[in-house]
């Protein structure tokens, strides 16, 4: 038995990554059951996350402010840059308190059967970067999948001829598999025995 509005709330959070159909069903249930200040407190927390929340005009990372808290930290190394696919990578990143360079985020990676190719996600950006000549190493930490080898191999390419070192994160991430489910040890271990490309 449902209703159509308890129908669209679990086909609303059906669309969510890694919410399957029965997942979406118990928070659906869940969201049901909470106080109403609860509900709307859930909202509001959404709506304003996402008004509020920007990508930061120089690294793409998530901010609230004029520039993200990376970019505008004096003690970070703004001579290497870490490119990564999402914002949500330069937080897994972060997590293992060891790198203290920045950042830059991709925004996505190419994928030609997708229709992505290198003017859709932010590689010209990236490229300005190093051209300003303040940059002595670009570390790629995309996944180790097929679009982000590709990706990387990509601009390594672009970046060769510009003398700037670049560096590939080691392969303890295991091949398919996405920065968001590696411990801290294991994304050390990958940033520390990075090599050339």
């Amino acid at each position: 038995m449902s209703t159509p509005s308890l129908e669209n709330l679990i086909a609303r959070l059906n669309r969510l990554p890694g919410i399957g159909i029965k997942t979406a069903q118990r928070l659906a249930y869940h969201i049901l059951t909470l106080p109403e200040e609860e509900a709307e407190g859930l909202s509001s927390a959404i709506i304003t996350a996402k008004k509020a929340i920007k990508y930061c005009p120089v690294c793409g990372n998530f901010t609230e402010e004029e520039l993200c808290s990376i970019c505008a930290d004096p003690k970070r190394d703004k001579s290497v840059i870490c490119v990564v696919r999402d914002a949500r990578d330069v937080s897994y990143m972060e997590r293992m308190r060891e790198y203290r360079g920045g950042y830059h985020v991709l925004g996505g990676t190419l994928s030609p059967m997708d229709g992505v190719g290198p003017d859709d996600i932010r590689i010209a950006e990236l490229l300005e970067r190093v051209k300003k000549g303040e940059v002595r190493e670009v570390i790629l930490a995309t996944n180790p999948d097929v679009e982000g080898e590709a990706t990387a191999a990509y601009i390594a390419g672009k970046l060769k001829p510009m003398g700037v070192r670049t560096t590939r994160i080691a392969h303890g991430i295991p091949i398919g598999g996405n920065l968001e489910y590696v411990d801290e040890i294991t994304l050390y271990k990958a940033i520390e025995n990075r090599r050339e490309v």
